[in-house]
């Protein structure tokens, strides 16, 4: 027998290959298809051991057959490595997830990705929803936005949709309620509104002039987000209710307002989080009951 090693090496070596990109039923991304087309133009081999001369001689048609054997086995590695692994992989990845204890997001792609010669686009659902109420929809009306630069290598685009339905599933989750009461309540508040409703009281029973008061807000319908060239806004409306909460006894209503709010909304990535940071633009509030509780 005869102990030895080869050196060899590869020339000229191009591999193309072209996937075709769909979605699965579920909303994943997924390569359904591989073309491939690879070729090693020149193969050069060094073969050492007693018999090296001979191999070295031999060299010619042991390099073609290698050559050959590579170019037959290179595309279908690549295509049970990418149809295959790939795929598997890729079947791991949730396309709906928690973002906190009161709704999640559903991020599965809408339709097949569009693949051009300068963009690959996937349309996303974006669409969050209630944790209590997972396949609870919100039509979407938004305007699908439209990506017109092409200098960057990532573009990240929201529509008014994506917004509309965080609103809409927190809305639903009751979080736009709050109720502020007893130790909650902040003393200067306290005095404001027992000065200001010391006459209603005393008209209703004046017993109740020391029993505890408190501060119900709830937002009656789902805030709109509306989204141009100038910027973002968020209107919210809410009712606002004041009342007192005579110990063993019902709660008595001193007063009901509704409360408009407008508030300028900006978007930035900070990381991989997404940040919005709103600030007040307009507030109003306005008495269901009497025009001299108006306040804007």
């Amino acid at each position: 027998y005869d102990t030895g090693h080869t050196n060899a090496s590869a020339e000229g070596v191009n591999i193309n290959t072209a996937l075709t990109l769909t979605r699965d039923n579920e909303g994943r991304l997924k390569i359904s298809d591989i073309s491939c087309d690879a070729r090693i133009a020149n193969m050069k081999a060094k073969f050492t051991g007693t018999l090296g001369r001979v191999y070295n001689f031999l060299a010619r048609f042991l390099t073609s057959g290698m050559r050959f054997l590579l170019n037959q086995r290179i595309c279908p590695t690549l295509d049970h490595a990418a149809v295959v692994h790939v795929n598997s992989l890729l079947e791991t990845i949730p396309v709906r997830t928690e973002v906190d204890s009161y709704i999640g997001i559903d991020y599965s792609l809408l339709s097949d990705p569009v693949v051009t010669s300068r963009s690959l686009d996937m349309n996303f659902r974006g669409m969050f929803f209630d944790l209590a109420n997972p396949n609870a929809s919100l039509v979407n009306y938004a305007v699908e936005p439209v990506i017109r630069e092409y200098d960057r290598m990532v573009y990240f685009a929201l529509s008014e949709f994506f917004f509309d339905s965080g609103m809409f599933s927190y809305y639903q989750a009751k979080v736009f309620q709050m109720h502020i009461a007893n130790e909650k309540m902040p003393k200067d508040l306290e005095v404001l509104l027992r000065t200001t409703y010391f006459g209603t009281i005393m008209m209703l029973n004046p017993a109740l002039v020391d029993a505890p008061i408190s501060l119900q807000i709830a937002v009656n319908s789902p805030p709109k987000t509306t989204i141009k060239t100038s910027g973002a806004t968020v209107v919210m409306t809410a009712i606002v209710k004041v009342m007192l909460l005579p110990p063993g006894q019902p709660a008595v209503q001193l007063s009901s307002m509704t409360m408009e709010t407008k508030f300028n909304a900006k978007v930035s990535m900070k990381g991989k989080r997404l940040a919005v940071h709103a600030d007040l633009r307009r507030f109003k509030i306005f008495s269901n009951q009497s025009a001299l509780e108006s306040l804007a």
